[in-house]
């Protein structure tokens, strides 16, 4: 079997090589091509890939998937079985542009949620409908696995091409319930989860083990509840207040002034574009793999740190790999070779939160061969689903107006975030996104 991965020079990529060299079903995938559109950051990660192969355990895996690398986007599709998208349309440049913005006039900058996320989904919406049609004529029945965010809003305009055929995946949510398993003394394993919401927006309603909602217990228990991440970023009262645990991103709407007033010096996007700047112009044959490995801690380390407040480090679990790379490979197994598993993925499934049915939302599913179907969740009710109704319409008028290059559709979608304070302020963010970011006004250029 083949994988394209489109954007190939993503950092995030030899988790993924690394995770399918320990695969040793049969049906396997054999052929892993990379496709990138910046030629340094390709051959960066492609000396990752192949030390990685090289140190692979033949002996006890086999050999590893033969590793391909392509400046061309069709070779890279043609006869795929499954394709990840892990684009980044306008690079960290335009992250950096997506919080900066936000921030200069006074709201949260950030890269999925709020205005960052509007700006970087309408300039990205185009390119992977392109990558969408062309998978459709180049490999058909390939399955799509969507790593690009704003990932609900970039899976739900891919689905109008691919149907059900493209799943967004995120590591967010299978993190949360597998750190409140963990404070409970549980594997994941063992538990039954009640998860739903939209990309980046959800809530842990129920962990049930041995036919128990064991969630009600660790909320009632200080010396469990602690160490959470969770439990720093937003404290245990407000937890037990919901009755639930919100996904980490949530603090960009329940804290929004802790949010803003952490908004000081460098923004993540800055970050990663020197850290990753200075990184694939060192990852030499010799050297890229513990090049890749040290920056890769310092990226985890530092992930949500000013959220988490000062003092309050990670825990080592949370460091080491199995997010975005073991839930990709339980969906390919489960989509390729009949491999039963439950997911929180982000599909067609909105009626079941009471909103379109063709609208994205990220819930557990089961999956099997060729067969993804939704499983049952606690109804969203009160503030929770007044947030999710208002954000789902946010992507879809930005979805419109990517499709469509109106204007008036984007200035709607960022005049009806909950995160953005001012329509006055709505029609100027999108005027500063667009001389700040050619990729998007290339979006409305010569449109109404």
């Amino acid at each position: 079997m083949k994988l394209a991965i489109i954007g190939g020079g993503g950092f995030r990529v030899p988790l993924v090589y690394r995770a399918l060299c320990a695969d040793t079903h049969a049906q396997r995938i054999t052929t892993v091509c990379l496709y990138d559109v910046d030629p340094l950051r390709l051959a960066g990660i492609a000396h990752v890939v192949r030390a990685i192969a090289e140190q692979s355990d033949r002996t006890a895996y086999g050999d590893p998937p033969t590793i391909e690398v392509t400046d061309s986007i069709d070779v890279a599709l043609d006869g795929a079985d499954f394709v990840f998208s892990a684009i980044r349309v306008g690079g960290l440049a335009g992250r950096v542009a997506d919080e900066r913005v936000a921030i200069a006039h006074g709201l949260i900058g950030q890269e999925t949620t709020g205005p960052g996320g509007i700006a970087y989904g309408l300039r990205t919406i185009p390119v992977a409908l392109d990558l969408a049609r062309r998978v459709r004529g180049l490999a058909p029945n390939a399955w799509v696995v969507n790593f690009t965010n704003p990932a609900g809003m970039i899976t739900e305009a891919m689905s109008a091409v691919l149907g059900e055929r493209v799943i967004g995946i995120c590591d967010s949510p299978v993190g949360l319930a597998r750190r409140a398993a963990r404070a409970l003394g549980h594997d994941l394993g063992d538990c039954m989860i009640d998860y739903s919401g939209l990309n980046h927006l959800g809530w842990l309603h129920r962990l049930t083990i041995d036919g128990i909602d064991r969630l009600p217990d660790l909320l009632a228990d200080d010396a469990a509840l602690a160490p959470l991440e969770e439990t720093q970023i937003f404290g245990a009262d407000w937890l037990r207040l919901l009755s639930a645990i919100p996904n980490e991103y949530l603090h960009y709407y329940y804290l929004r002034r802790e949010a803003l007033a952490g908004q000081q010096g460098a923004t993540r996007g800055e970050f990663l574009r020197d850290q990753q700047a200075a990184c694939y112009a060192l990852l030499a044959p010799d050297t890229a793999l513990t090049t890749w490995e040290a920056v890769l801690r310092e990226r985890n380390s530092t992930y949500l740190a000013a959220a988490r407040g000062e003092g309050n480090e990670r825990a080592a679990e949370d460091l080491v790999s199995g997010g975005y790379e073991g839930v990709a490979l339980e969906l390919m197994s489960a989509l390729g070779r009949g491999a039963d598993a439950t997911l929180i993925l982000n599909v067609a499934a909105g009626a079941q939160l009471g909103l379109p049915a063709d609208a994205v939302v990220e819930v557990p599913c089961h999956v099997d061969a060729g067969t993804i179907t939704p499983l049952p969740t606690s109804p969203l009710t009160g503030s929770m689903r007044g947030l999710v109704e208002q954000v789902k319409a946010v992507d879809r008028l930005a979805i419109e107006a990517a499709t469509t290059g109106s204007a008036r559709a984007a200035e709607l979608a960022f005049a009806q975030h909950p995160l953005v304070d001012s329509t006055r302020t709505a029609a100027t963010l999108l005027t500063d996104y667009r001389r700040a970011i050619p990729a998007l006004d290339a979006v409305f250029t010569g449109r109404t």
